[in-house]
């Protein structure tokens, strides 16, 4: 009897993974939409650097693929004033702005985007 029990137990285990397996193949396994399309960017009408005096380093939590960095540019780079790059293997925001910001108005800012601010750091 106990041995027909542990017998059904590793058959469930095994069934289950092999579902698993299929429906990540077909699917995909990326939590964060990396599978789905990118939101549409939001492009910053102002490039030219030297019109952003401050500069901020930001490090978010949970930015896993190309789309989350592009939510979170997207959060920036739509208020006037702001332009945001973000880089996915670093898990860092650079931030640069016309006027000086505070580390509470980015961690809204981010938390709105979906992730978290874990660190501000002001570079210029």
């Amino acid at each position: 009897m106990g041995t027909v029990v542990v017998l059904l137990i590793l058959v469930a285990i095994i069934a289950f993974s092999v579902f698993g397996t299929i429906k990540r193949i077909r699917h995909g396994s990326s939590f964060c939409g990396e599978r789905d399309p990118a939101p549409k960017k939001i492009k910053v009408s102002d490039k030219d650097k030297s019109h952003y005096p401050y500069a901020y380093e930001l490090g978010i939590d949970g930015m896993h693929c190309s789309n989350c960095a592009r939510r979170v540019e997207n959060g920036f780079n739509k208020i006037p004033g702001m332009w945001a790059k973000a880089d996915v293997s670093k898990k860092q925001v650079i931030l640069m702005t016309k006027e000086q910001v505070e580390q509470n108005e980015c961690f809204k800012i981010v938390s709105n985007s979906g992730y978290t601010l874990i660190s501000f750091k002001k570079v210029r």
